[in-house]
């Protein structure tokens, strides 16, 4: 049996294709075709995603799970940078690593890659949605609004930010598009914020292979400080990919037709979350996910979990180099509109997730708020500690989400 005990498990979820009991009508697996630009793209928003990850790791409350959405913050962002100029526009392209690639070419490619993902699998429900909400009266230039509309597929909308109303009309359209598991993302709009870029995204899929509930046990799980609970764990016995390498094991689990997959780092017994973090990068990921063997009969002991997250991105955008955008005299959203000081107010980012016998479904709100300056191995293996999650499409190697549970709850 390998076992973990005191430090935390990296688990991620990600997408691909298994074999074992209690399987689904079998559909066939789409292969998802990129040009080379598409491919570029990807590698782009799974490398700042990474990034921006490691850096809430490094800030992060050691008893608290954490998840984000790099596709979500990486589109929400990428709207806003269409009303970009000058400086800021190179310092949004270097902290999105968008280096190398037009306007055209991003804005092309999300398209392609946002319609692609939402059609790929039609035993998973994902749903990608864009929002733009403006101060009515305030003068936005069309082309800003075209392009977001045309490659974003925006809904585009003024209101009377005045008034009270006006958060609900937003809050309402965020609970729409994230089936409800993420309610609120604007609390009350200051009386300097001229503009809302929102991006939802929603995701809920079936395990290819499900476990079965009747099989659950209360069993030990070991929290970062070394606290024992007790925790329901759920246990399957199938044919899986896994990897092992000095550092941790990884095993996967797919969801509907295979193309969405979920894999689970699990630091070695003298190992812990920090020594996979350590070598977290896109270079390595991709080693990771090519180096996933043939299915072969592996039982998993994993809990099931449930939890939101909520944290204000400025600080860490800033950090991985885009203070600028944030700077309100120095910030160039021209774009936007040419007559006004515009500046990125703040990046509010909020997930939900929840894994079970059936699935995973999971929800991401990216807001952008627009500020007006005033003048002035094999056999058991057994999730047991904290552990690092998250989520991709296979084929395209796109993550979804990336996140870590320190304390299960269900």
């Amino acid at each position: 049996m390998i076992k973990a005990y005191k430090f935390g498990i990296v688990l991620l979820l990600i997408i691909n294709s298994i074999s074992c009991k209690n399987e689904l009508p079998e559909f066939e697996f789409k292969d998802i075709k990129l040009n080379k630009v598409g491919e570029q793209l990807v590698e782009s928003d799974n490398s700042f995603g990474i990034n921006l990850f490691k850096l809430l790791m490094d800030d992060r409350n050691e008893t608290k799970n954490l998840m984000i959405s790099p596709l979500s913050v990486s589109l929400a962002l990428t709207m806003a940078y269409n009303g970009a100029d000058a400086e800021t526009k190179t310092a949004m392209e270097n902290t999105l690593q968008f280096e190398g690639l037009s306007t055209d070419d991003i804005n092309i490619n999300n398209q392609h890659l946002s319609e692609t993902l939402m059609s790929v699998d039609d035993r998973v429900d994902f749903k990608i949605a864009n929002s733009i909400w403006y101060r009515d009266g305030f003068s936005v230039l069309p082309n800003f609004i075209s392009t977001n509309e045309n490659f974003y597929n925006a809904e585009v909308s003024a209101l009377d930010f005045s008034d009270p109303g006006s958060k609900d009309i937003i809050n309402n359209w965020v609970a729409d598009k994230t089936n409800n598991k993420i309610s609120e993302i604007v609390e009350d709009i200051p009386s300097d914020i001229v503009m809302y870029l929102i991006n939802a995204i929603y995701f809920k899929g079936s395990w290819k292979y499900q476990f079965d509930k009747s099989e659950n046990q209360m069993k030990p799980f070991y929290l970062f400080d070394g606290t024992k609970k007790n925790v329901e764990m759920m246990t399957q016995t199938a044919d899986l990919k896994k990897m092992a390498n000095e550092d941790f094991y990884l095993i996967e689990l797919a969801y509907g037709q295979g193309n969405f997959v979920m894999d689970f780092f699990l630091p070695h017994d003298d190992k812990n979350v920090s020594d996979i973090l350590v070598n977290l990068n896109a270079e390595n990921w991709n080693n990771w996910m090519n180096l996933l063997n043939q299915p072969s009969e592996t039982t998993i002991v994993l809990p099931p979990f449930k939890f939101e997250y909520e944290q204000s991105l400025n600080d860490v955008l800033s950090t991985m180099g885009m203070g600028v955008a944030f700077n309100e005299n120095e910030a160039d959203f021209s774009k936007i509109n040419a007559d006004n000081q515009l500046f990125i107010s703040e990046v509010k980012h909020k997930t939900f997730i929840e894994l079970n016998e059936e699935g995973t479904e999971a929800a991401a709100v990216t807001s952008v708020s627009i500020g007006l300056t005033s003048v002035g191995p094999g056999g058991e293996i057994v999730f047991d500690k904290p552990f690092m999650f998250a989520i991709r499409e296979v084929s395209t190697g796109a993550i979804l989400f990336l996140g870590i549970v320190e304390n299960p709850e269900r």
